[in-house]
């Protein structure tokens, strides 16, 4: 690792990849390259989680298509040096902001959406001008396999390196310095990621994850609102940092849902949804026990039906959920979606700040207020209002959490931002010097201090 790591910077050293048509040129041969390999991807995303071919280019392909597209417009544009304004009483001088890469970078992403989460970060590395060393998922091979071959057919080891294995091999990664470290995963390797980061006092950006609540007020289109909530449920079998992880329903449009919701889900799935061969499975046995597992201090209403032989949950509406259940304690990263009622807002808010603050959060209402309120008193990482999930499709918008789920953001400029080191620069003429700021100090150099600096 060590080895790697000072390779990297080395080529780092030589300045190379600051050129920013060099950077341009990388950018659009791995364009190239994912277009071309795109059904070897799709087939690594099928043999790892089941995900049929629409749903891993619409979550995952073709949302690292479109990152590229939109950073390979900007580039030049974030790359560019900035001017900023310099007081009288530094004259004469002009100060510039240039973007300075960080070095040699390490990322290290999730199972859950194992191309997205891998590539989506390196670009916005490899556009900020660094060497990145990336650690890809060992719960999905196939997938880490195939990112490897094809990112060892387009970058010399030097600039882009895929390191795979498992705990054993990350270990070995975080016992070097690295000028950056990247990490997407639960919260608990958070804290690991963040003490090993400190021994060397890198910076790191952390996106983690979260109980994201979803409120449903009374008023709002329960039939859209059912459908686009299970539609985030269903999603990658709600193996998703994002899905909607609780629900929070007005008490008298709770039967509604409930109604709306199963009929939501036979429309996508059919009658037998764990027959249903779009739907993704769960990424392992261990996990299918303890989602499954969940559903023991609850009565499901809708759904509450798994395969072990083929891992597949279908979504599941618990009802009978109390703050205490089991599905209440922890991220439940799978189809279940449990219920609690309200009648007031005011016991909505006391219940989702009571608890860490959430990746997302989502609410579904026609009323001005109830939004008002939503966006001006919950602590969250970003959200949507009356949707689900797509708020993080949006290259545009940085992408984050807050406080327990995340430090550090990321997603267009905001990804370029997260890799790169803003140094500033002050130039200073030489035909002129003022003689105020220096020593002796008397009475007049204080007057014309003050003068200048108030």
């Amino acid at each position: 690792m060590r080895e790697i790591v000072e390779t990297q910077r080395q080529f780092f050293h030589t300045h190379v990849t600051r050129d920013v048509a060099f950077r341009i040129r990388a950018l659009k041969k791995l364009q190239q390259t994912i277009r071309e390999w795109e059904p070897r991807i799709s087939e690594a995303l099928h043999a790892d989680l089941g995900k049929s071919a629409t749903e891993g280019y619409m979550c995952e392909i073709g949302l690292v298509l479109g990152s590229l597209r939109d950073t390979l417009k900007n580039i030049r544009k974030w790359s560019r040096a900035r001017r900023v304004s310099a007081s009288l009483a530094h004259f004469p001088s002009s100060c510039r902001v240039e973007a300075d890469p960080y070095g040699v970078v390490l990322i290290m992403s999730p199972w859950n959406y194992p191309v997205l989460l891998c590539l989506d970060p390196l670009i916005a590395a490899l556009s900020a001008g660094n060497c990145c060393v990336v650690k890809p998922s060992s719960t999905t091979p196939a997938t880490s396999a195939v990112l490897a071959e094809m990112l060892g057919s387009i970058f010399p080891p030097e600039y882009v390196k895929v390191v795979l294995g498992g705990r054993e091999n990350c270990n070995a990664l975080l016992e070097e310095k690295f000028d950056y470290i990247f990490f997407t995963g639960s919260p608990n390797v958070g804290h690991t990621i963040m003490e090993a980061a400190a021994r060397h006092l890198t910076p790191v950006t952390l996106e983690l994850g979260g109980k994201s609540p979803c409120i449903v007020d009374k008023d709002c289109n329960v039939k859209v609102a059912a459908r686009r909530i299970a539609f985030g449920k269903i999603l990658n079998a709600g193996q998703t940092c994002v899905a909607p992880d609780y629900l929070l329903i007005h008490a008298s449009r709770k039967q509604e849902f409930v109604t709306e919701f199963r009929e939501a889900v036979a429309e996508m799935l059919g009658e037998h949804p764990v027959q249903n061969e779009n739907l993704t499975h769960i990424i392992t046995p261990r996990h299918f026990e303890r989602i499954m597992g969940l559903m023991n201090e609850a009565t499901p209403v809708v759904g509450g039906q798994g395969n072990a032989a083929t891992l597949r949950i279908e979504p599941t509406l618990l009802d009978n959920v109390t703050p205490d259940s089991a599905s209440m304690q922890e991220e439940i990263f799978g189809p279940l979606l449990p219920m609690l009622s309200w009648n007031k807002w005011e016991d909505v808010e006391g219940f989702v700040l009571s608890r860490p603050r959430p990746l997302a959060s989502y609410l579904f209402t026609t009323n001005r207020e109830t939004e008002q309120n939503f966006r001006q008193h919950l602590a969250f990482g970003g959200g949507c209002v009356n949707d689900t999930i797509i708020h993080l499709a949006v290259h545009g918008m940085p992408f984050g959490g807050v406080g327990n789920s995340g430090m550090g953001a990321y997603h267009g400029k905001t990804g370029f931002d997260t890799f790169t080191h803003y140094k500033s620069i002050l130039k200073k003429g030489n035909w002129l010097d003022l003689p105020f700021r220096y020593q002796p100090y008397n009475k007049l150099k204080s007057c014309l201090l003050r003068l200048f600096l108030r």
